[in-house]
């Protein structure tokens, strides 16, 4: 059973407040749509093209060996406006790894996502797989100059026993203007991606929302 809630409750943002869970601003109505795990073959390609269509921005928190194994994938995802970001090098587990050994992992990562970019530029901002960080890790990833991004809402597009519809109502119910939602472009979530992602673009186009990237 996953107790991990779909919405971020406001407790635990307040009491982590050096993370970032969202951007919430009255009078706007801005969403930030995150993908995890890629770049994927698979299910990337089906990613940009959904937010093509609705001229859409997200941010792609890669795991540096699959930069490695598809950079024409990463290098479209720049080449379409889109934002990167590190998710370690080979989807490390914070609470199973020494301090050293974790900050390598995200170090190489950022190396690798440097070396693919080119002429664009890339931001440190860190995604830790499964939301896993300890306070010593985070002090020193502060020091080296990344942020680190969480969410406010999580489709829970990877468990694959969840019924499209739920997954879809996940983020429907749960999202407001300024929420960073998450999905994966992985095949373990491609079924929910597939089914979810387009109806939420569409669902949000409609209400007048946008989508943007993350910057800082």
């Amino acid at each position: 059973m996953n107790l991990i809630p779909n919405k971020t409750p406001g407790v635990l943002k307040q009491f982590f407040y050096s993370y970032t869970w969202d951007f919430f601003a009255e009078n706007e109505k801005k969403l930030y749509l995150t993908f995890d795990d890629g770049p994927n073959p698979e299910v990337t390609p089906f990613v940009l093209e959904q937010l093509s269509q609705y001229k859409a921005k997200a941010t792609f928190f890669c795991i540096g060996e699959n930069i490695q194994k598809h950079p024409h994938i990463f290098n479209q995802i720049l080449l379409e406006g889109h934002a990167v970001g590190n998710h370690t090098t080979n989807h490390l587990k914070a609470w199973r790894s020494d301090i050293k050994t974790y900050i390598k992992n995200v170090e190489d990562c950022q190396n690798i996502l440097t070396e693919h970019s080119g002429n664009l530029s890339t931001q440190k901002i860190f995604r830790p797989p499964y939301g896993q960080i300890s306070y010593s890790k985070f002090k020193l990833l502060e020091k080296l100059g990344y942020k680190i991004i969480l969410w406010d809402v999580l489709s829970k597009d990877w468990e694959q026993a969840t019924d499209l519809t739920i997954c879809l109502q996940n983020v429907i119910q749960n999202t407001q203007s300024g929420s960073i939602v998450v999905f994966h472009d992985s095949v373990k979530a491609s079924k929910n991606l597939t089914f979810t992602l387009p109806k939420v673009l569409a669902n949000f186009t409609e209400k007048g929302f946008v989508f943007e990237k993350i910057e800082f």
